[in-house]
């Protein structure tokens, strides 16, 4: 799986970006809200996720891992397909959306193009718990480019604590020791949770 692709923006339209990383060119297919993100870079980095049908391979780009967590929210709703997330996150912010389906903002929801109120109403019975128990990270700060911090941070959520309490309990452990190794700090932060 491709989680990410660093490099030029070699051209941008409001549906898609081609990236070119280390002289290899790749069709990312993006939200506009990714899009006017990036409407001004150069170059950059966009998270990814690659959804192989039997006609083609399709790589989808976001700006940030909050978009990137709603549209696989979104592609595991029954009936919602990689279009329609995508027009889902072109009409609304990730944090806006994750509002409305822990709100049951139904209507909101079918303002959408493409969402009528059955496919609203599944979107809310079926993430609505999810988001209200696992906000997206939009509201969190971003690191600074620390891989080390990153990975522990990625290993900690994937062992079911909260992301926010893992971060700051990763910022009170750097803080005292900032070369540590990732195993090292994986382990003494957990001893502080």
């Amino acid at each position: 799986m491709i989680a990410y692709l660093k490099g030029d923006f070699v051209h941008k339209t409001p549906a898609s970006v081609q990236v070119e990383v280390n002289g290899v060119g790749y069709d990312v297919q993006i939200s506009l809200n990714t899009y006017s993100r990036i409407q001004s870079l150069e170059k950059g980095l966009l998270h990814t996720h690659l959804i192989i049908r039997e006609d083609a391979h399709i790589l989808y780009g976001f700006f940030d891992a909050a978009e990137k967590e709603m549209f696989l929210h979104l592609i595991n709703v029954s009936g919602i397909g990689a279009s329609t997330a995508r027009v889902m996150l072109s009409y609304m912010k990730p944090e806006e959306l994750a509002r409305a389906i822990i709100q049951s903002d139904i209507r909101t929801l079918e303002g959408i193009k493409g969402i009528g109120k059955k496919t609203a109403e599944r979107i809310v019975l079926e993430l609505r718990d999810k988001l209200a128990k696992h906000p997206l990270d939009s509201n969190i700060l971003p690191m600074k480019n620390n891989t080390l911090q990153q990975d522990a941070l990625y290993a900690l959520t994937a062992l079911g604590i909260n992301r926010t309490a893992a971060e700051q309990a990763l910022n009170k452990v750097l803080l005292n020791e900032p070369n540590l190794p990732v195993e090292e700090l994986i382990k003494k932060t957990l001893r502080i949770l």
